[in-house]
């Protein structure tokens, strides 16, 4: 079983082919992890128990409202992402998830309710201050993972990677 993390971007696409390439055939859960309205940082002015009454109240329905969207925009992800796994080879099924903590912790949460025999993920390759700030989702289920990972980077970021290497042995 291939648990793999979708969100539509390039890396995420590029890491639905390598899978398939590796493991025709297999088993895959595509997942997308999406944020609840009410656990992210906007909601947080806008509660009820904070004394903004009515207010607060409103904030809650819109929020409902907001995560149900945001749930079906999420299932809407992991479908395209089930049908170019099953396209590529995979036999794929679509899951979202809600962020519990944070996308990593999520994904791991769910390769472990599944029993995900590797976990594929793309990258942005991001590094330095950009990875500090933003953080990276690969580099987390990486270093916390209790099974295997594969991380995939976007063709573009390989390209960019294999001509700096080149540059960099011609340069030697």
């Amino acid at each position: 079983m291939i648990l793999l993390s979708y969100d539509g971007s390039a890396d995420a696409n590029a890491a639905i082919a390598r899978a398939a390439q590796l493991m025709p055939g297999a088993h895959a859960t595509v997942l997308t992890v999406w944020c609840r309205f009410t656990d992210s940082f906007a909601y947080t002015g806008a509660s009820p128990h904070m004394g903004l009454g009515m207010i607060g109240s409103y904030a809650s329905a819109e929020s409902e409202g907001i995560d149900d969207t945001s749930r079906a925009t999420a299932l809407a992800t992991a479908t395209e992402g089930a049908q170019r796994a099953t396209d590529a080879g995979l036999v794929a099924t679509p899951r979202c998830e809600s962020r519990d903590g944070d996308t990593a912790n999520t994904i791991l949460g769910v390769a472990a309710e599944v029993d995900a025999d590797v976990i594929v993920v793309g990258t942005r390759g991001l590094s330095g201050v950009k990875a500090m700030l933003l953080g990276s989702v690969s580099h987390t289920v990486l270093q916390h993972a209790d099974r295997a990972v594969l991380v995939v980077p976007a063709r573009s970021l390989a390209e960019r990677r294999r001509e700096q290497a080149h540059r960099h042995v011609a340069h030697v």
